[in-house]
């Protein structure tokens, strides 16, 4: 029997939605089991604190326990990797930080292409560096520090625990201000802390958490934070871009998948992640860290991504950086 246009017409459109419906059912019901996060770093660290009071939130808002993997190894690489070759169903997440954007360069013959393998889902936070200095060397502002370096050059000391990468805001200053310092690598915070408190070292660029506590005791000496805004934990203390423009450096963490992952899941899981950030809890937590919550859209998220990895692919080439 023929059936009549009108009637083909319909069930023809119909047939055409049937994909489009079968997605967005799959996202309704998405997660129907747990959900890994793969943090690329091995536990105890930032990256690792943080990704999981994200985890405990997602698990609390989509009933599903999300469960941190931690799969250290190359400056992150390893981890990466992992995710870059699971499933894109939704159900393995890479904790994503500004590490990814420098192993772009840093590191030669990478197995995948993180802009292209990775779909970026949300930020999290940016962490600002904090420059601090001994408080034997006789400066207390960025251009005093710029003035004095000038004319003591290669005579002053700057680390930060290289974690696999290199403290790259360190040397984003050197290139921007021309001042000959020298980077001493440390292969973590607490020997790094130790040497600047003992004047082995006499400028810091590392993570706000490392030094604060010492700041606020009067143990080191504040000069500025990294990030383009002043720090609600350290009001007070200026931005370095106020006396070098255009100058800005930050730890930040958000959430990718795999290549291909559905939209509809990176779009329900931006929502929540963002409604997260948003919470006054979960805010008061993260700022514990001195973080800054870093709510995105995927799209803003990967622009963001592309935009860092243009940036520290510069400071790299002009450092000589290699991988630890």
């Amino acid at each position: 029997m023929k059936l009549p246009r009108r009637n083909f017409l319909h069930l023809a459109a119909c047939a055409a939605a049937l994909p489009t419906a079968s997605r967005f059912a799959w996202a309704q019901a998405y997660p129907s089991r747990p959900v890994r996060i793969i943090v690329p770093y091995a536990p105890g660290g930032a990256p690792d604190i943080v990704a999981r009071v994200m985890a405990q939130w997602l698990s609390e808002r989509l009933a599903q326990p999300f469960v941190i993997e931690n799969r250290p190894g190359a400056g992150g690489n390893i981890g990466t990797e992992a995710a870059v070759r699971a499933a894109p169903d939704g159900y393995t997440l890479l904790y994503v930080v500004t590490a990814n954007a420098i192993s772009a360069t840093l590191f030669d013959n990478l197995k995948f292409n993180f802009i292209r393998d990775i779909t970026p889902v949300a930020g999290i936070i940016r962490v600002p560096n904090l420059v601090s200095v001994n408080l034997s060397l006789p400066v207390e502002t960025i251009p005093q520090l710029i003035t004095h370096a000038k004319a003591n050059p290669g005579k002053l000391n700057f680390g930060a625990p290289t974690a696999g990468t290199v403290p790259l805001s360190g040397e984003l200053f050197r290139m921007m201000t021309g001042v000959n310092i020298v980077h001493v690598p440390y292969s973590n915070s607490a020997q790094a802390v130790t040497d600047l408190l003992a004047g082995q070292m006499q400028v810091s660029f590392d993570v706000m958490p490392t030094t604060i506590e010492y700041v606020r005791t009067g143990k080191l000496r504040a000069l500025a934070v990294t990030t383009a805004a002043r720090s609600p934990a350290l009001p007070d203390i200026p931005v370095v871009g106020d006396f070098v423009p255009g100058y800005e450096a930050s730890s930040w963490h958000g959430l990718g998948v795999p290549r291909k992952t559905p939209a509809e899941i990176v779009e329900k899981l931006n929502k929540e992640t963002n409604a997260g950030l948003a919470d006054p809890k979960l805010k008061a937590r993260l700022a514990d860290f001195g973080a800054i919550p870093m709510l995105t859209t995927p799209a803003d998220f990967g622009k963001f991504i592309a935009e860092e990895t243009e940036k520290w692919a510069k400071v790299v080439k002009f450092s000589g950086a290699k991988p630890d």
